[in-house]
């Protein structure tokens, strides 16, 4: 008697078939919904829009975010939203509302966001690195040969 062939297999990668196959890609968030945005970059972060995803190595892509001063949220979280932090000191809470932070820093309302879905985890640290974020449509990374998505 012989054995039937396995139809469906695991391919995991390693390292190294992962090092060899990364890829960047430029996202616009021009008008973008802040959340669904997010989702779709922490997703390309991670390696899930691949079919052969291996979640203990990282076999995702760089992302090169464009137009972050124009990315939208939804009902009245523009005027609610509120970035807190601690400096450490005593009594040294502060807050900073998202026009606020929109106006200041508009890079770190898509890192916030994005790097509250990635998991807590040292490779999701390592993954985060290959995100970059700019305020407006020009970027200085022509050398990586980003591709343009569509998201």
């Amino acid at each position: 008697m012989t054995q039937p062939k396995k139809k469906n297999t695991t391919i995991l990668l390693s390292k190294e078939e992962a090092q060899a196959t990364k890829k960047w890609f430029v996202l616009d968030a021009s008008g973008k919904t802040l959340g669904r945005f997010a989702t779709e970059v922490a997703k390309i972060l991670r390696g899930k829009h691949r079919p052969n995803f291996t979640s203990h190595v990282d076999t995702g892509d760089g992302v090169i975010v464009i137009n972050a001063s124009k990315i939208k949220v939804t009902g009245a979280k523009e005027a609610q939203k509120i970035y807190r932090y601690h400096t450490g000191a005593m009594s040294g809470m502060r807050e900073i509302p998202y026009r606020v932070m929109q106006a200041r820093k508009p890079d770190y309302i898509i890192r916030h966001a994005v790097k509250g879905m990635m998991p807590k985890t040292r490779l999701s640290e390592a993954q985060m690195k290959k995100l970059r974020i700019y305020a407006d449509d020009q970027h200085e990374m022509q050398a990586q040969q980003p591709i343009v998505a569509q998201v």
